[in-house]
């Protein structure tokens, strides 16, 4: 399996910090935002990984992540988005590629955690699978309505409802096959202009090949100021109690 960071976009909402660099090479703690999806598809055993990125400071991650040997990883190639509101979607058919058929990783570039998914990596098969987790604002993120019979089935993702059917939020992470290439192809641009990953998912969901668990853990995206700051403090407290 091969790994995708999706780092593009242009970070007005940390304004104006991302006017200095891109949104996800500002610190979190002691370690640049895209140093934690690196580790985590390295500890899941994900080694060649690609970067997509966009935007006026693209260069910048050349010169901190360089060829990505001292992360532990054997490959590390980079690509640029040239519509950096085009949607994750539109990021992803980027890796088509850079994929050669081979199940695909993904972690959105914001997302912090430390939950181990490499049993989720190593049992993967085919289809989608995504990593569902409780928050207290799902109005913020797609949610996952799930079968009431079966709870183990998802129904449908719902892009930021006003009136979310569970609190399950779908997190930044995401394991295709390479029919995600496909998928992305047939689905049209949202009322924002964008290729949601939301519809990407849904097509999974109708042919009855996505599956979900739940991630453990720490979990946060980082991409306001609040949840900057929150997983600054998480990151650092657990530094100190490591080093206890």
């Amino acid at each position: 399996m091969k790994g995708v960071i999706l780092a593009g976009g242009l970070g007005t909402r940390l304004n104006p910090l991302t006017l200095v660099t891109n949104k996800h090479l500002l610190p979190i703690y002691n370690k640049p935002m895209i140093f934690y999806p690196i580790e985590t598809l390295v500890k899941a055993g994900v080694t060649e990984v690609m970067i997509v990125t966009s935007g006026p400071h693209v260069g910048h991650f050349l010169s901190i992540l360089k060829n990505g040997k001292e992360f532990g990883l054997k490959h590390l190639e980079y690509a640029y988005q040239e519509k950096p509101d085009g949607g994750i979607a539109d990021a992803l058919s980027i890796a088509r590629d850079f994929a050669d058929d081979q199940p695909l990783a993904v972690v959105l570039g914001d997302n912090t955690t430390d939950a181990d998914i490499s049993d989720a990596v190593k049992n993967f098969k085919s289809g989608g699978h995504v990593f569902l987790r409780q928050v207290p604002d799902p109005q913020r993120y797609g949610v996952a309505e799930l079968d009431k019979k079966d709870k183990s089935k998802i129904v449908q993702i719902l892009e930021k409802p006003k009136n979310p059917p569970t609190n399950l939020a779908v997190t930044g992470l995401y394991l295709y096959d390479n029919k995600v290439f496909g998928f992305i192809d047939a689905i049209e641009p949202s009322n924002r202009g964008e290729l949601e990953i939301t519809d990407v998912n849904n097509m999974y969901i109708k042919r009855g090949e996505l599956t979900w668990s739940e991630l453990g853990g720490y979990w946060t995206d980082a991409g306001t100021f609040e949840t900057l700051f929150r997983a600054g403090k998480y990151w650092h407290d657990k530094a100190q109690k490591e080093a206890k």
